[in-house]
């Protein structure tokens, strides 16, 4: 009888019929889901220029959310803004990567200069809350820990914590555009709202809640203009548009990682172009006109943005710090109080000069050296020369003749393409030397080394001077001639191999005697500094660069400094594998019970819960595809679920594998805190992949028990979530006291892995 009963109350909602007389689906209907998650049917006349009125009509009145949104949305938006402000200013000492973005927005409240791998919008804005809320830009960020005391912080945590609330709010607005269900989207921003990885990333003064609103502020940009492809051109659809090129802007502009956004904005918008080429109610003019505003809204516009982003930058940090040496000597002139800025100095190279000298590869340093000694089985124990990127006293290099017989008097001789010269360190008098020692780094290269002592020295000392494009007798131009330095005894040219050393090299950039003598940027080098008494100084200004150069520079210099964080020694690095198992945290602050100790780590009920459901997601979408090919009376409901698991739910995955797969192939140092952009797309996965498996409860029991098993489920998975955000809070909130694996902690017993350091 309650079979029966199942059967005739399915009947009427249109959910069932005869297996005998079942049908297949048309292809077309099976199988055209846009991104947003919405099906369309083959039958209907769609068209994306708004001709269809009865598709329009349909589509807005079937898919329209149940009221109550406005509601919900305060009540998510008040939890997120008081999960994330609550203790902000506490602990009141620099926490772990503070030190560096802290400083960084110090910089700009200074117009100092300098030198960071990453772009530069998330520290103008950091700088800028700084500077509104009063912070004077004084405090030196030397390490973690050191207490702030009275210089004014909050404003800078704030900001962070401010944009860091807006991700459940975006989460909760894009998972209800893909899946148009009030409860995906709210279990979607509860996990944000609770997570206490999410909050402790978002109280600091960090990147990653900066890049994290950009991220999704695009994607929320990228689902509403989706939504507006039956009324094309309209003033929504462009305000969708543009924003969500703004967006893509802001993303890169924080981190280079904001590229992964930008691939998924452009993966859908090529489906988008590829669906209205296949519109044949669409003229080619009208596909033209489509093409040409997403290339508008969506390439030249965040690149307008982008550089605009970077002109700001280069002109608010106009004076000399502590960057200058990671850039060419035409770049560091621009500077203002650095000594290439507005200086005169001697025109051209003579011998008796005290001189720097710089390597031409972008990040190349100059050529430097100091007391240590090379270590031992690394080629002879001599002195260690190498290349280092920071102005330095011991950067500074005499220029002698071969046998020291300059004139004591008058004006000195210039020197000139082909010389022989002997260079020698000012501080340390050892010359510039190498031999047929293999070098550090680059085993088919030579060493090169400090040799003798009070400029007495031998034969492989000596090194002939070539003008890159010069004629024997040319003169030597200071900055604006490319020099090589030919080895006499060997053959080998100055080279600049761009390696790290290891510590003993107190991680300077190797320089060798390469024996491949092609003119790279490697083995050219300019002189930098200039100093004689003796001779006439000339003015520097013509070496300015043009804004398109210094914009080149700065993205290489950038490229190379990403490229050359590798794992140092005894460094914790963790792998992306760990990332989605939350194997181990982060700590931010403090190391044992007298000190306010925070973590970060996600909670691991949510985590796990989201990598169970990445896996409960494929099997789903793969039950509903075999339903679908094999013809099977899903009924409209049904449908609509596949629709969005695999419109919407497939939009989510690909957002999930775009900003964690590439992290598999990095060669650079990886850190946990790198994956939480991937773990927002989870989540929000997480949230249709749960409401869709709860509404199903119908296919087990029939109305009202499948309604009541929906709603157990839905408390179930509420009350875990609050409780277990109870038990790890102190996490992001800060503890004090023993530590978890004492008794009377705060953590008793929730150490659950032995990799977790809490």
């Amino acid at each position: 009888m309650a079979r029966e009963e199942c059967v005739a109350q399915w009947s009427k909602t249109g959910d069932t019929s005869t297996l005998r007389n079942r049908k297949p689906f048309p292809a077309s209907e099976q199988t055209l889901l846009t991104p947003s998650g919405r099906g369309s049917s083959g039958g209907d006349t769609q068209s994306s220029n708004g001709t269809s009125a009865q598709f329009s009509s349909r589509g807005r009145s079937s898919h329209a959310p149940p009221g109550g949104g406005v509601p919900l949305l305060m009540l998510v938006a008040g939890l997120s803004f008081s999960t994330r402000l609550h203790k902000i200013t506490e602990p009141p000492h620099v926490c772990w990567d503070e030190t560096h973005f802290g400083k960084m927005g110090s910089f700009y409240i200074n117009r100092t200069f300098f030198f960071d791998v990453h772009p530069p919008l998330g520290k103008m804005l950091i700088g800028l809350a700084g500077y509104m809320s009063g912070y004077d830009g004084t405090f030196p960020f030397v390490k973690p820990g050191d207490k702030y005391d009275h210089h004014n912080y909050w404003g800078m945590r704030g900001l962070c914590a401010v944009l860091g609330s807006f991700l459940p709010i975006f989460a909760y607005l894009i998972v209800l555009e893909l899946s148009r269900s009030h409860i995906a989207a709210l279990i979607t921003a509860t996990l944000l709202i609770f997570d206490t990885g999410c909050i402790t990333i978002s109280q600091y003064i960090l990147l990653d809640p900066i890049l994290m609103f950009f991220i999704m502020a695009a994607v929320l940009s990228m689902v509403k203009f989706n939504q507006q492809k039956h009324r094309p051109f309209n003033a929504s659809w462009w305000l969708w548009l543009v924003l969500t090129g703004i967006n893509l802007a802001g993303a890169l502009g924080v981190k280079f990682v904001g590229l992964f956004v930008i691939f998924l904005v452009g993966l859908n918008t090529v489906w988008d172009l590829w669906r209205l080429l296949g519109d044949l109610s669409l003229l080619l003019v009208d596909i033209a006109k489509h093409l040409l505003a997403r290339v508008v809204g969506l390439i030249l516009l965040p690149l307008f943005l982008y550089i605009t982003i970077f002109a700001i930058h280069f002109v608010v940090l106009n004076k000399s710090g502590p960057g200058d040496g990671f850039f060419s000597s035409a770049f560091q002139s621009r500077l203002i109080g650095n000594n290439l800025h507005n200086a005169s100095m001697p025109e051209y190279l003579a011998y008796g000069s005290t001189i720097t000298v710089k390597n031409l590869r972008i990040a190349g340093g100059y050529l430097h050296s100091h007391w240590h000694l090379y270590p031992e089985g690394v080629g002879s124990r001599q002195q260690q020369v190498t290349s280092y990127l920071h102005k330095d006293y011991n950067n500074l290099w005499l220029v002698h003749r071969p046998d020291s017989n300059e004139s004591q008097s008058g004006t000195p001789d210039l020197v000139r393409h082909g010389d022989i010269i002997r260079l020698e360190h000012k501080e340390t008098t050892r010359n510039l030397h190498s031999h047929l020692q293999e070098a550090p780094l680059t085993k088919k290269h030579f060493q090169v080394t400090g040799y003798g002592i009070n400029g007495t020295g031998d034969a492989n000392d000596l090194w002939q001077v070539e003008v890159c494009g010069g004629r024997r007798g040319d003169l030597v131009k200071v900055l604006r001639s490319k020099v090589r330095f030919l080895h006499r005894a060997t053959g080998c040219v100055l080279y600049s191999s761009g390696k790290t050393l290891p510590k003993w090299g107190w991680e300077q950039v190797e320089v060798t005697c390469s024996p491949y003598l092609k003119e790279t940027p490697s083995s050219q080098w300019n002189i930098e500094d200039h100093i004689n008494p003796k001779l006439p100084n000339i003015s520097l200004s013509v070496l300015k660069p043009h804004f398109l150069e210094i914009l080149l520079e700065s993205h290489i210099v950038m490229i190379r400094g990403n490229s050359g964080l590798k794992p140092k020694d005894n460094e914790m690095n963790s792998k992306p594998w760990h990332w989605p198992l939350n194997y181990q945290g982060l700590r931010f602050s403090g190391v044992n019970e007298t000190e306010y100790r925070v973590y970060l780590l996600g909670n691991p009920v949510l985590w796990w819960t989201n990598l169970a459901c990445l896996g409960l997601y494929l099997i789903m979408v793969a039950v509903a595809s075999i339903a679908l090919q094999r013809g099977f009376p899903l009924g409209p409901k049904r449908m609509e679920h596949c629709h969005v698991l695999m419109g919407g739910g497939g939009l989510l995955l690909l957002g999930w594998m775009l900003h964690y797969a590439p992290f598999y192939v990095m060669g650079r140092v990886l850190y946990y805190h790198h994956y939480f952009p991937a773990m927002l797309f989870s989540s929000m996965l997480t949230g249709i992949t749960l409401d869709i498996l709860l509404k199903s409860t119908d296919l087990l029991l029939c109305p009202p028990y499948s309604d009541w098993l929906q709603r157990v489920g839905q408390m179930v998975l509420l009350l875990a979530v609050l409780y277990s955000f109870y038990l790890f809070h102190p996490l992001s909130y800060g503890m004090t006291g023993p530590l978890a694996h004492e008794p009377g902690s705060s953590m008793a017993g929730l150490k659950w892995m032995d990799s977790w350091e809490f």
